[in-house]
């Protein structure tokens, strides 16, 4: 029994060693996730969120085995449903849905803590660059209402699981809060967005 538990001990010593990282390592990473994403004014929050996706990859370079800095680059979709539109005419204001699909990057530092450092908190600020904007009433292009840079802050938690020595399977969770009005030339409450997100991928 003591020969059996002394080996044990071992095997989580090299398991601890082999999962936390050192200075000058370089993770890559590759992820897909789901958005949950709305808008925000100093008002009020929309309640009505659109279901999107992202898809992404990052570069983690560590300084420490407690601290790195990562950069990612993602496709994003984002936007918000049951908003509204003036549809000139008669008709007025009807009710629609906006579609927004980013290129964001953000730009974070990882806090890596536990016993292994598997586990980790990430914050930094974000970039997003419009590629394209319509609402679904009536199909309309509103790339030219948005303007093209969307800046705001990241902010997320994930845990990594070892599956082999250089590969590690991750899930996180992840939130952007925009700190610049969207709109071109808005002349009411800012707008910005606001998106919420699960990812799951591979570090290598």
């Amino acid at each position: 029994m003591q020969k059996i538990f002394t080996t044990l001990l071992v095997v989580l010593g090299i398991y601890t060693n082999a999962s936390a990282q050192t200075a000058g390592t370089t993770e890559f990473g590759v992820n897909v996730g789901y958005n949950a994403a709305t808008v925000t004014t100093s008002q009020y929050t929309n309640t009505s969120y659109r279901s999107g996706f992202n898809v992404g990859v990052s570069a983690d370079y560590y300084f420490s085995d407690r601290w790195s800095i990562k950069i990612k680059v993602a496709y994003d979709q984002k936007g918000w449903n049951d908003g509204y539109i003036d549809n000139g005419g008669n008709n007025g204001a009807v009710t629609t849905d906006y579609k927004l699909n980013y290129i964001t990057i953000p730009v974070m530092a990882n806090w890596h803590f536990g016993r292994t450092r598997n586990w980790y908190l990430n914050f930094g600020p974000y970039v997003g660059i419009l590629l394209n904007a319509t609402e679904t009433a009536t199909n309309t292009n509103l790339k030219d209402v948005f303007n093209t840079a969307d800046v705001g802050l990241d902010l997320g938690i994930g845990i990594k699981f070892p599956i082999s020595e250089k590969a590690k399977f991750f899930i996180e969770l992840n939130g952007q809060g925009g700190a610049t009005d969207m709109v071109k030339n808005n002349n009411g409450s800012a707008l910005r967005n606001s998106v919420s997100n699960i990812n799951i991928g591979f570090n290598f």
